[in-house]
Protein backbone atom coordinates (compact mmCIF):
# COMPACT_ATOMS: atom_id res chain seq x y z
CA UNK A 1 0.00 0.00 0.00
CA UNK A 2 1.91 3.11 -1.10
CA UNK A 3 1.28 6.67 -0.42
CA UNK A 4 -1.94 7.91 -0.45
CA UNK A 5 -3.84 4.55 -0.39
CA UNK A 6 -7.39 5.03 0.73
CA UNK A 7 -9.82 2.34 2.53
CA UNK A 8 -11.01 1.18 -0.99
CA UNK A 9 -7.40 0.05 -1.79
CA UNK A 10 -7.39 -2.42 1.59
CA UNK A 11 -9.88 -5.52 -0.44
CA UNK A 12 -11.07 -7.38 2.31
CA UNK A 13 -12.41 -11.09 1.58
CA UNK A 14 -15.46 -12.53 1.53
CA UNK A 15 -15.95 -13.57 4.90
CA UNK A 16 -18.12 -13.11 7.94
CA UNK A 17 -19.15 -9.20 8.35
CA UNK A 18 -17.38 -9.55 11.55
CA UNK A 19 -14.05 -9.76 9.70
CA UNK A 20 -13.52 -5.72 8.61
CA UNK A 21 -10.22 -5.66 10.04
CA UNK A 22 -11.07 -2.40 10.84
CA UNK A 23 -8.26 -1.16 13.35
CA UNK A 24 -5.62 -2.61 10.80
CA UNK A 25 -7.31 -0.75 8.02
CA UNK A 26 -6.96 2.71 9.89
CA UNK A 27 -3.35 1.84 11.26
CA UNK A 28 -2.41 1.34 7.59
CA UNK A 29 -4.36 4.24 5.85
CA UNK A 30 -2.26 6.49 8.35
CA UNK A 31 0.98 5.08 8.01
CA UNK A 32 0.39 5.74 3.96
CA UNK A 33 -0.39 9.28 5.03
CA UNK A 34 2.55 9.61 6.42
CA UNK A 35 4.50 8.88 3.39
CA UNK A 36 5.04 5.26 4.19
CA UNK A 37 5.16 2.00 2.08
CA UNK A 38 2.91 -0.41 3.15
CA UNK A 39 1.88 -4.33 1.99
CA UNK A 40 -0.23 -6.75 3.86
CA UNK A 41 -2.19 -9.81 2.84
CA UNK A 42 -3.95 -11.72 5.16
CA UNK A 43 -5.22 -15.38 4.25
CA UNK A 44 -7.94 -17.45 5.71
CA UNK A 45 -6.68 -21.02 5.97
CA UNK A 46 -9.87 -22.60 6.63
CA UNK A 47 -11.62 -21.38 3.84
CA UNK A 48 -8.78 -20.83 1.60
CA UNK A 49 -10.08 -17.06 0.61
CA UNK A 50 -7.61 -13.65 0.91
CA UNK A 51 -9.87 -11.62 3.72
CA UNK A 52 -7.31 -8.70 3.09
CA UNK A 53 -4.69 -7.75 0.79
CA UNK A 54 -2.95 -4.26 0.29
CA UNK A 55 -0.08 -3.70 -2.57
CA UNK A 56 0.45 -7.27 -1.84
CA UNK A 57 2.31 -7.75 -5.14
CA UNK A 58 5.44 -5.02 -4.13
CA UNK A 59 8.84 -6.24 -3.76
CA UNK A 60 9.68 -4.19 -0.49
CA UNK A 61 12.75 -5.16 1.85
CA UNK A 62 11.93 -7.52 4.56
CA UNK A 63 14.94 -7.79 6.76
CA UNK A 64 15.48 -11.01 8.52
CA UNK A 65 12.04 -12.18 7.26
CA UNK A 66 14.34 -13.02 4.53
CA UNK A 67 16.08 -15.78 5.42
CA UNK A 68 12.99 -18.24 5.86
CA UNK A 69 14.02 -19.47 2.50
CA UNK A 70 16.99 -20.29 3.77
CA UNK A 71 15.79 -22.08 6.58
CA UNK A 72 13.78 -23.98 4.64
CA UNK A 73 16.93 -25.14 2.26
CA UNK A 74 18.81 -26.27 5.20
CA UNK A 75 15.79 -28.55 6.31
CA UNK A 76 15.41 -30.19 2.97
CA UNK A 77 19.25 -30.79 3.02
CA UNK A 78 19.28 -31.94 6.50
CA UNK A 79 15.66 -34.33 5.90
CA UNK A 80 17.58 -35.21 2.71
CA UNK A 81 20.45 -36.90 4.55
CA UNK A 82 22.85 -33.99 1.92
CA UNK A 83 23.47 -32.29 5.43
CA UNK A 84 24.62 -33.42 8.69
CA UNK A 85 22.19 -31.51 11.24
CA UNK A 86 25.20 -32.57 13.87
CA UNK A 87 27.96 -31.20 12.07
CA UNK A 88 29.99 -28.73 13.69
CA UNK A 89 30.14 -24.65 12.01
CA UNK A 90 32.53 -22.36 12.87
CA UNK A 91 31.38 -18.82 13.78
CA UNK A 92 32.47 -16.31 11.06
CA UNK A 93 35.62 -14.51 11.91
CA UNK A 94 35.05 -10.71 10.44
CA UNK A 95 36.71 -7.70 11.94
CA UNK A 96 33.24 -6.14 12.40
CA UNK A 97 30.94 -8.81 13.46
CA UNK A 98 27.25 -9.07 12.46
CA UNK A 99 25.20 -6.40 14.46
CA UNK A 100 22.65 -8.47 16.07
CA UNK A 101 22.40 -12.04 17.98
CA UNK A 102 23.43 -14.62 20.63
CA UNK A 103 26.15 -15.88 19.21
CA UNK A 104 28.80 -13.27 19.26
CA UNK A 105 28.30 -12.89 23.49
CA UNK A 106 28.22 -16.92 23.36
CA UNK A 107 32.02 -18.60 24.30
CA UNK A 108 30.79 -21.88 21.97
CA UNK A 109 33.14 -20.90 18.71
CA UNK A 110 31.43 -23.63 17.18
CA UNK A 111 28.04 -24.96 16.84
CA UNK A 112 25.99 -27.83 15.01
CA UNK A 113 23.95 -26.43 12.02
CA UNK A 114 20.64 -27.27 13.83
CA UNK A 115 21.28 -24.88 16.28
CA UNK A 116 22.06 -22.29 14.55
CA UNK A 117 19.17 -22.66 12.65
CA UNK A 118 16.99 -22.64 15.56
CA UNK A 119 19.54 -19.36 16.57
CA UNK A 120 18.69 -17.98 13.17
CA UNK A 121 14.90 -18.56 13.29
CA UNK A 122 13.88 -17.72 16.64
CA UNK A 123 16.30 -15.31 17.77
CA UNK A 124 17.32 -13.33 14.13
CA UNK A 125 21.02 -14.30 15.11
CA UNK A 126 22.86 -12.77 12.57
CA UNK A 127 26.28 -14.70 12.56
CA UNK A 128 24.14 -18.01 12.86
CA UNK A 129 22.40 -17.12 8.93
CA UNK A 130 25.73 -15.85 7.84
CA UNK A 131 27.30 -19.07 8.79
CA UNK A 132 24.14 -21.43 7.80
CA UNK A 133 24.44 -19.16 4.59
CA UNK A 134 28.11 -20.10 3.88
CA UNK A 135 27.05 -23.70 4.83
CA UNK A 136 23.74 -24.46 2.13
CA UNK A 137 25.16 -21.71 -0.64
CA UNK A 138 23.22 -18.56 -1.70
CA UNK A 139 22.73 -19.89 -4.94
CA UNK A 140 20.73 -22.91 -3.63
CA UNK A 141 18.96 -20.59 -1.77
CA UNK A 142 17.78 -18.71 -4.35
CA UNK A 143 17.20 -21.77 -6.91
CA UNK A 144 14.92 -22.85 -3.65
CA UNK A 145 13.32 -19.50 -3.59
CA UNK A 146 12.29 -19.99 -7.24
CA UNK A 147 11.03 -23.36 -6.30
CA UNK A 148 8.78 -22.43 -3.96
CA UNK A 149 6.88 -20.16 -6.49
CA UNK A 150 8.22 -16.39 -4.99
CA UNK A 151 9.50 -14.87 -7.85
CA UNK A 152 9.20 -11.44 -6.37
CA UNK A 153 11.64 -12.54 -3.45
CA UNK A 154 15.40 -12.53 -2.98
CA UNK A 155 17.68 -12.97 -0.15
CA UNK A 156 20.43 -10.42 -1.41
CA UNK A 157 23.12 -10.94 1.04
CA UNK A 158 24.13 -11.92 5.00
CA UNK A 159 23.68 -9.51 7.67
CA UNK A 160 26.87 -6.92 7.85
CA UNK A 161 27.97 -4.45 10.21
CA UNK A 162 27.97 -1.92 7.55
CA UNK A 163 26.43 -1.68 4.03
CA UNK A 164 28.50 0.47 1.58
CA UNK A 165 28.35 1.11 -2.25
CA UNK A 166 29.19 -2.24 -3.40
CA UNK A 167 27.37 -4.08 -0.90
CA UNK A 168 23.36 -4.91 -1.67
CA UNK A 169 21.50 -2.07 -0.27
CA UNK A 170 19.09 -4.86 1.92
CA UNK A 171 19.70 -8.05 2.77
CA UNK A 172 15.65 -9.48 1.42
CA UNK A 173 13.26 -8.26 -0.88
CA UNK A 174 10.05 -9.90 -0.81
CA UNK A 175 6.24 -9.32 -1.24
CA UNK A 176 3.81 -9.32 1.48
CA UNK A 177 1.32 -11.88 -0.58
CA UNK A 178 4.66 -14.67 -1.21
CA UNK A 179 5.34 -14.80 2.09
CA UNK A 180 1.74 -15.29 3.24
CA UNK A 181 1.65 -18.19 1.02
CA UNK A 182 5.07 -19.42 2.58
CA UNK A 183 3.83 -19.67 5.88
CA UNK A 184 0.65 -20.94 4.62
CA UNK A 185 2.63 -23.69 2.82
CA UNK A 186 4.65 -24.57 6.24
CA UNK A 187 1.04 -24.23 8.37
CA UNK A 188 -0.02 -27.13 5.91
CA UNK A 189 2.81 -29.63 5.21
CA UNK A 190 3.26 -28.38 1.70
CA UNK A 191 6.88 -26.26 1.83
CA UNK A 192 8.72 -28.71 0.04
CA UNK A 193 6.93 -31.34 2.03
CA UNK A 194 5.78 -32.66 5.25
CA UNK A 195 8.84 -33.24 7.13
CA UNK A 196 10.77 -29.85 5.95
CA UNK A 197 7.79 -27.82 6.88
CA UNK A 198 7.29 -29.31 10.40
CA UNK A 199 10.94 -28.99 11.04
CA UNK A 200 11.18 -25.40 10.31
CA UNK A 201 8.24 -24.54 12.14
CA UNK A 202 9.61 -25.86 15.23
CA UNK A 203 12.64 -24.00 14.45
CA UNK A 204 10.25 -20.65 14.17
CA UNK A 205 8.57 -21.27 17.61
CA UNK A 206 8.86 -19.65 20.10
CA UNK A 207 8.59 -16.10 18.42
CA UNK A 208 11.17 -14.24 20.48
CA UNK A 209 10.32 -11.25 18.85
CA UNK A 210 6.98 -10.71 20.51
CA UNK A 211 7.17 -7.11 19.56
CA UNK A 212 5.23 -6.45 16.47
CA UNK A 213 1.79 -8.90 15.98
CA UNK A 214 3.12 -11.18 18.34
CA UNK A 215 2.48 -8.03 21.21
CA UNK A 216 -1.49 -8.73 20.87
CA UNK A 217 -1.09 -12.24 22.16
CA UNK A 218 0.87 -11.41 25.78
CA UNK A 219 2.38 -14.94 25.62
CA UNK A 220 5.76 -15.92 27.07
CA UNK A 221 8.23 -15.62 24.15
CA UNK A 222 10.31 -18.16 26.13
CA UNK A 223 8.19 -20.36 27.09
CA UNK A 224 7.83 -23.92 24.55
CA UNK A 225 4.73 -24.94 26.53
CA UNK A 226 1.50 -24.05 25.62
CA UNK A 227 -0.15 -21.30 26.90
CA UNK A 228 -3.49 -22.79 27.96
CA UNK A 229 -5.44 -20.25 25.55
CA UNK A 230 -5.52 -22.53 22.68
CA UNK A 231 -3.84 -20.18 20.32
CA UNK A 232 -0.61 -21.35 17.94
CA UNK A 233 1.45 -18.90 16.63
CA UNK A 234 4.91 -19.03 14.99
CA UNK A 235 6.25 -16.16 12.47
CA UNK A 236 9.36 -14.72 11.66
CA UNK A 237 10.10 -10.69 11.97
CA UNK A 238 12.54 -8.85 10.04
CA UNK A 239 14.23 -5.39 10.92
CA UNK A 240 16.15 -2.63 9.50
CA UNK A 241 16.72 0.66 10.17
CA UNK A 242 13.36 1.81 8.55
CA UNK A 243 11.93 -1.08 7.55
CA UNK A 244 9.77 -3.75 10.04
CA UNK A 245 8.18 -6.95 8.51
CA UNK A 246 6.21 -9.98 9.68
CA UNK A 247 4.61 -12.77 8.45
CA UNK A 248 3.63 -16.21 10.40
CA UNK A 249 0.23 -17.92 11.38
CA UNK A 250 -2.33 -17.19 13.82
CA UNK A 251 -4.58 -19.88 14.76
CA UNK A 252 -7.06 -20.37 17.54
CA UNK A 253 -10.47 -22.04 18.05
CA UNK A 254 -12.80 -20.28 15.96
CA UNK A 255 -10.03 -19.42 13.20
CA UNK A 256 -6.64 -19.67 11.45
CA UNK A 257 -4.83 -17.11 9.83
CA UNK A 258 -1.66 -16.75 7.19
CA UNK A 259 -0.17 -13.11 7.15
CA UNK A 260 2.42 -11.02 6.10
CA UNK A 261 2.40 -7.40 7.05
CA UNK A 262 5.64 -5.04 5.26
CA UNK A 263 6.91 -1.36 5.96
CA UNK A 264 9.37 0.72 4.78
CA UNK A 265 8.88 4.18 6.53
CA UNK A 266 11.24 7.29 7.59
CA UNK A 267 12.96 6.15 10.75
CA UNK A 268 13.99 9.57 11.74
CA UNK A 269 11.79 10.23 14.81
CA UNK A 270 10.25 7.78 17.57
CA UNK A 271 6.64 8.89 16.44
CA UNK A 272 7.62 6.92 13.11
CA UNK A 273 8.81 3.99 14.89
CA UNK A 274 5.80 3.97 16.85
CA UNK A 275 3.42 4.55 14.11
CA UNK A 276 4.92 1.47 12.19
CA UNK A 277 4.84 -0.68 15.24
CA UNK A 278 1.45 0.49 15.94
CA UNK A 279 0.27 -0.96 12.68
CA UNK A 280 1.93 -4.41 13.16
CA UNK A 281 -0.32 -4.40 17.23
CA UNK A 282 -3.39 -3.55 15.34
CA UNK A 283 -2.71 -6.43 13.03
CA UNK A 284 -2.60 -8.83 15.57
CA UNK A 285 -4.98 -7.99 17.85
CA UNK A 286 -7.62 -8.11 14.67
CA UNK A 287 -6.34 -11.61 14.34
CA UNK A 288 -6.47 -12.61 17.95
CA UNK A 289 -10.45 -11.37 17.91
CA UNK A 290 -11.00 -13.34 14.53
CA UNK A 291 -9.19 -16.96 15.78
CA UNK A 292 -10.02 -16.95 18.98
Amino acid sequence: MSHGTSRKDLRSGRGRQTRTFRATTGALERLALAGARVAVHVTDLDRAEVVLAGDDHLALPVGGLGIVPLLIETAARIEARTLDPHQLIDRPKTKRPAPTGLWRAMAAPTLPVVDLAVLAAAAGDAAATNALLGVVGHENVTRRIVDLGMPRSALLDGFRAERGPDDAPHLALGTAREFADLFAALAGGTAVDAGVSERVVTWLSPVTDAGLVGSAIGADPFSHEPDGHGVVHFAKTGREKGVRAEAGVLAGRRGAFAYALLVAFDDETLLDRQRAHAAFHALGGDLLEYAT
